[in-house]
């Protein structure tokens, strides 16, 4: 949801994120997927690049940490796509992290 809330406001990004998570409720689920699949599914989300890097990010997740996601901000600023910013949040969101 993170991603998906970057330039884009609350309301139009829930039906997106439970439609998403219902489609591909892993990281593994995500990778899988074409990239074709993953920007049909972003469309009306606008800038699609983060749909790019949310799918390629997943795919190196998969491929460099077995499917399991970092859990602190150095770890997810290796993620593609993901700044300092994003970082912080979703590692503070997730597992609590400062």
């Amino acid at each position: 949801s993170e991603i998906m809330l970057q330039q884009t406001q609350v309301e139009r990004v829930k039906e997106y994120y439970v439609s998403w998570m219902s489609r591909w409720p892993t990281v593994a689920d995500l990778a899988n997927a074409s990239l074709e699949e993953v920007r049909e599914a972003w469309q009306g989300l606008g800038y699609y690049r983060r749909a790019r890097f949310l799918h390629e990010g997943a795919q190196s997740i998969v491929r460099e940490n077995g499917g399991v996601c970092p859990t602190d901000p150095a770890g997810w600023k290796q993620v593609k796509g993901v700044g300092d910013y994003t970082a912080g949040a979703i590692s503070s969101i997730a597992y609590g992290c400062r």
